[in-house]
């Protein structure tokens, strides 16, 4: 799709939260893959954080990002599988109030075509929380590129058309505010 180049690049602060009992930030690949996507693509690295495989640990730093201001999306990476330590989606999806079905299906789209059935073992997830968009990425660094390069770049440019993430996000708090 094309970006219409008459529109501002709006650069957003984005957070990474590398899940795993094992990783640091010394060889976090999957963290670095995404850190230097969003950072190329013009975005800032708002925070980067690593956090156990633990339900209160997950939720608990998403959720400070998701009060921060000074944060528009957040992406996680790791723990989307089914082993017994896999709780990513556990933790996050009920943090949304509205979930983005769609990303999960175009993520497997583009995973199948490079790990054909393999993909089936992923349960990426994506929502809007506290209007701040929140993405469940596999923890491979193969799976961030691909979700990045196949998805997050064109969603979170403001000058991709036909629509975007972007210019809807002064809209998303609009249901929290109906009630007051």
């Amino acid at each position: 799709m094309p970006l219409d180049t008459a529109r501002p690049f709006i650069p957003l602060r984005i957070a990474v939260l590398t899940v795993s009992d094992t990783r640091t930030l010394a060889d976090d690949r999957s963290g670095d893959t995404l850190a230097a996507r969003l950072s190329e693509a013009g975005h800032a690295l708002a925070a980067r954080a690593i956090v156990p495989d633990e339900v209160a640990a997950i939720r608990g730093q998403v959720q400070a990002w998701i009060a921060d201001p000074g944060i528009d999306v957040v992406i996680t990476t790791g723990g989307t599988g089914f082993t017994g330590r896999d709780v990513t989606p556990e933790a996050l999806e009920p943090l949304f109030e509205k979930r983005m079905d769609g990303f999960s299906a175009i993520f497997h789209r583009i995973s199948y075509d490079k790990i054909g059935t393999s993909t089936l073992q992923s349960r990426a997830t994506a929502g809007v929380a506290g209007a701040t968009y929140v993405f469940v990425l596999p923890g491979s660094p193969g799976a961030c590129r691909d979700a990045w390069d196949g998805i997050l770049a064109a969603q979170l440019d403001y000058r991709h058309r036909p629509c975007n993430f972007v210019e809807i996000m002064p809209r998303l708090d609009e249901h929290l505010k109906r009630g007051a």
